[in-house]
């Protein structure tokens, strides 16, 4: 797998996510896509940085994604991006297998959560000569 491929994938989910939020907001449906693409694109990131780095894709629980990452790049990882994974990935199984409504705050945080994180990921893939 390599990272550019990925990339190319996380940056689709996340114009899906950024799309589907405010295509829902004007139709005031639950947001839980956007969440759960939002989530998608993140991990796809994640995976385009890590395949970089190291070669490696979390192949385990998404829980473990987060320290996959720290351990492949170590202090790259700045602490504030690393909460945002954390984040987006908290609420993934939530979402996508669960019953509870989404709201367009919850939405709106993971879309912000999500720029935050691709605009690292891309910086540090596009140092890596990868983008």
């Amino acid at each position: 797998m390599e990272a550019a491929g990925r990339l190319r994938k996380a940056r689709a989910f996340h114009r899906v996510a950024q799309n589907a939020f405010a295509l829902l907001e004007s139709e005031g449906l639950d947001h839980a896509p956007v969440l759960s693409t939002a989530s998608l694109a993140a991990i796809a990131y994640m995976d385009a940085v890590t395949i970089s780095a190291d070669g490696s894709v979390n192949q385990k629980d998404h829980s473990t994604a987060p320290a996959l990452l720290r351990d492949c790049i170590g202090r790259d990882l700045p602490d504030g991006r690393l909460a945002d994974l954390r984040g987006l990935l908290s609420m993934k199984d939530e979402v996508q297998y669960g019953a509870r409504t989404s709201t367009r705050e919850a939405a709106a945080r993971a879309v912000e959560q999500l720029d935050r994180f691709a605009a690292w990921a891309v910086s540090w893939l596009e140092a890596k000569g990868v983008a």
